[in-house]
């Protein structure tokens, strides 16, 4: 009830006080092909059921055709204010209209396609008995995602076999440490990830030792080390 409560306030407070800011955004994707400013997105939420997650097009029209659904920094189909889009996280902050309704939280692990979804392990559905939300650890840990697949032949192999395992990893650490404090402590290294992207991982870190989170999950969280293929959980 309280995290609920949390996610109205501050999705409300949020699209009240960025509104300014996304007007302008909206004005200059339109201004650049004329088209919607908006990109919806068909994805899986708690217990399975779908919903459509708003965001801000970065990519051109009918990019969704296309077989590839992971993006690398370097994907054609983005657009020029895209990439500033997507650099600053831009794009996420319409999905504050889907917290609002009660589609999302702000924070949770990331909603997923239905086709990858399908494609979850047993243990990976667990991450789908709570609400998506537009933040969470992962998103912290690779808000680089772009350029991790950068030069990948087959970005979606390359997330799936990179990204994906430490990404449900995180996602169930949240779920089983999950509080209304983790939430203010996340939204507030969210912000600082933008801009300080070390420090952010630093407090990650701070925040699964105390939890006393796996070495080797603690260990890919510093990214140190470049990432490797690895099983899903």
């Amino acid at each position: 009830m309280l995290k609920r409560l949390i996610d109205i306030i501050g999705a409300f407070a949020g699209l009240l006080v960025l509104s300014p800011l996304l007007c302008v955004i909206l004005f200059f994707v339109w201004k650049q092909d004329g088209h919607s400013p908006f990109y919806i997105s068909d994805r899986v939420g708690r217990d399975g059921t779908p919903f459509r997650m708003l965001k801000i097009r970065s990519m051109v029209i009918l990019a969704d055709l296309a077989s590839v659904e992971s993006t690398s920094a370097t994907d054609a189909r983005i657009t020029p204010i895209g990439h500033f889009v997507r650099r600053w996280k831009l794009d996420e902050l319409s999905q504050l209209w889907n917290v609002l309704i009660g589609d999302m939280s702000l924070v949770g692990p990331r909603p997923n396609t239905v086709r990858e979804v399908a494609s979850y392990t047993t243990a990976e559905r667990r991450l789908l008995t709570v609400k998506p939300g537009i933040t969470d650890i992962s998103s912290i840990v690779f808000s680089d995602e772009g350029e991790i697949l950068r030069d990948a032949l087959d970005p979606d192999r390359a997330y799936s076999e990179l990204i994906r395992p430490w990404k449900s990893r995180l996602g169930l650490v949240y779920i089983e440490n999950a509080s209304w404090l983790l939430d203010i402590q996340l939204i507030w290294i969210t912000i600082l990830a933008i801009f300080n992207k070390p420090l952010s991982l630093k407090r990650i870190t701070q925040i699964l030792g105390r939890q006393e989170a796996d070495a080797v999950l603690i260990q890919i969280v510093r990214r140190e080390q470049p990432l490797r293929p690895s099983p899903l959980p």
